[in-house]
């Protein structure tokens, strides 16, 4: 847009998925945050804001359904800033609402621009004066909105924040724009104003502690999304990599740090919702996807050239819940067991194995992760699985070293996860306490 290439990369939106969405916001420089204007700050909104501020990237506020009756502006700005904690800015001001919308006030560019045009001698836009005034001709200051926007306007300039593109820059205001995303009315102006603030990709931080240019010659990235079956007639298997440094070009050879295995980036693709186009070159802040056979991770890194790099691992959220699941059809094993290998190394679900029994436990933030596990365990492996609720535990793992299987007791489960690290699922604080307790030298240790 503009002479500039914006990948936009969609989370989910409910906060049984905080995990995933984490995992996005570690591939880009800024996040766009969209509010119901009828809603207002929702439940996952809170959860996943504490996501971006976490990371200190800059947030840009959208709110959204203008075309719709919806709530006071002044009242969603006080709900922002006492609910999620952080400064804002009105960049713009809605004239009206629903049927009754004309337009916006652009509080930054200085300009009026109108809902429908054709009302206005096809005017789409209108210069403010020195005052922030339109022309006293102009037949839109016969509408009361005017008059009530343009002390509304002198409130929130006046006694607010001053807008601050370093702050902005460091996530701790965000700039509000309002408009209809449906009629397309605000977006352009968001746009051409996001990419003045918005940042160009930035360095990345290997484990060594060393950052990695952007600039530098050679190709390195990460992988920070894996999806199995995004095209159901050829089982595929995409791992999504941010590309951080140099240039890939089609056909390379990079080296998976995580096994030294060579690999040839021949088969690349990127995507813009269900299309898809192969990948001739991509450079840093591009998102592309490489068919895996099995071989990625989430958090792998892949690099060109004989200097190894290895950025830093993407964390892991604790489960909340968990449910034993097994096979419903005991003859149907190698099915159950390909979906639940493919679906744990995308990170949709958390697997166990229990160290006495080997029985599977699925550990998840939300219900939600359960449902969507057995939705596609059925109809991507035609796989019928049982889950039993386990109810919420206390997930806490242990060092190999520290591990005696007589630790166990009827407060706790002894069970080991995908990477063969031993923990313990206590039933509550109580039994964890117990533990400590009696174990004083056994430290415990939590995912984020």
């Amino acid at each position: 847009y503009d002479g500039k290439r914006v990948n936009i990369l969609d989370t989910p939106g409910h906060e049984d998925f905080t995990e995933e969405t984490y995992r996005t916001l570690m591939a880009v420089e800024s996040a766009v945050m969209v509010v119901d204007s009828a809603k207002g700050i929702e439940a996952q909104t809170k959860k996943l804001f504490q996501v971006v501020k976490r990371r200190g990237i800059p947030i840009f506020t959208f709110i959204n359904k203008l075309d719709r009756d919806g709530r006071e502006p002044l009242e969603l700005l006080e709900e922002l800033e006492e609910v999620l904690g952080i400064e804002s800015f009105p960049m713009n001001w809605p004239l009206g609402m629903g049927k009754g919308l004309e337009g916006i006030y652009d509080i930054h560019n200085k300009r009026v621009e109108f809902y429908r045009p054709e009302k206005y001698d096809n005017q789409k836009y209108i210069d403010l004066d020195e005052n922030g005034e339109i022309p006293a001709d102009h037949p839109l200051r016969n509408n009361s909105i005017y008059n009530q926007v343009l002390e509304e306007v002198e409130l929130v300039t006046e006694a607010g924040d001053e807008f601050d593109p370093e702050k902005v820059s460091r996530g701790q205001q965000t700039p509000v724009f309002f408009g209809s995303a449906l009629t397309n009315f605000g977006v352009q102006t968001f746009l051409e104003t996001f990419l003045q603030y918005a940042h160009a990709p930035y360095d990345h931080e290997t484990k060594d502690g060393e950052l990695v240019s952007p600039y530098e010659e050679e190709f390195s990235g990460f992988v920070f999304k894996i999806q199995a079956n995004m095209n159901p007639a050829h089982r595929d298997r995409i791992a999504f990599v941010r590309v951080c440094s140099g240039t890939f070009e089609r056909g390379m050879d990079v080296t998976l740090e995580r096994t030294k295995k060579k690999m040839k980036l021949s088969n690349v693709t990127q995507f813009m919702a269900d299309s898809r186009e192969n990948v001739e070159e991509a450079v840093a802040g591009d998102i592309i996807g490489v068919y895996d056979t099995g071989n990625y991770q989430i958090g792998d890194t892949i690099y060109e050239g004989k200097k190894a790099v290895a950025y830093e691992d993407l964390p892991s959220f604790t489960p909340e819940l968990f449910m034993k699941v097994a096979a419903k059809n005991v003859m149907k094993q190698k099915s159950f067991h390909k979906g639940i290998l493919q679906l744990v190394q995308e990170g949709a679900i958390q697997l166990y194995k229990t160290y006495l029994t080997e029985e599977y436990i699925l550990g998840a933030v939300g219900q939600l992760q359960f449902e969507v596990f057995q939705h596609r365990m059925l109809n991507e492996y035609n796989s019928e699985i049982v889950m039993t609720p386990m109810g919420s535990k206390i997930a806490r793992w242990i060092e190999p070293e520290d591990l005696d299987e007589k630790m166990s007791s009827s407060r706790n489960i002894l069970a080991r996860d995908r990477f063969d690290q031993p923990l313990f699922l206590f039933e509550n604080q109580f039994a964890e306490r117990w533990f400590a307790d009696k174990y004083p030298n056994v430290k415990l240790k939590q995912l984020m």
